[in-house]
């Protein structure tokens, strides 16, 4: 079992441009309508712990969580490349990486819809 969080977007090909090339997420699935644009994509990456993980992408509608409003946390065995390619690819950063207390190493972004990304070791 694995849990996929599901963001909207007013432009989910800027989404998933940004996705695919700074937190190494692949394109599972991408669905155009007749015009040519996205209307579902399904993203996914291996996490540091091998476990998959994956995120829904689709536009923004009635009914749906409005644009940039989500948080979301990927493990990595090394958060400092990650939160650089991050950076290149057009993210604001929140917070650089930075030692935490509990041994981790940890940073956050913003996506270009206003998602905040943050990426950081893991210690059981």
């Amino acid at each position: 079992m694995s849990d996929w969080p599901s963001l909207s977007s007013p432009g989910p090909l800027v989404l998933v441009t940004f996705l695919t090339s700074a937190p190494d997420f692949t394109e599972r699935a991408v669905h155009t309508g007749d015009d040519g644009a996205i209307v579902h994509a399904e993203l996914v990456r291996t996490g540091a712990t091998g476990a998959p993980a994956a995120v829904l992408l689709g536009p923004a509608h009635d009914g749906c969580r409005p644009p940039g409003g989500a948080a979301v946390h990927l493990v990595c065995d090394d958060p400092d490349p990650l939160f650089a390619r991050a950076v290149a690819a057009g993210a604001t950063v929140v917070h650089a990486p930075f030692d935490a207390d509990d041994g981790s190493r940890l940073f956050a972004v913003a996506d270009p819809d206003g998602n905040h990304w943050s990426g950081g070791t893991w210690y059981e």
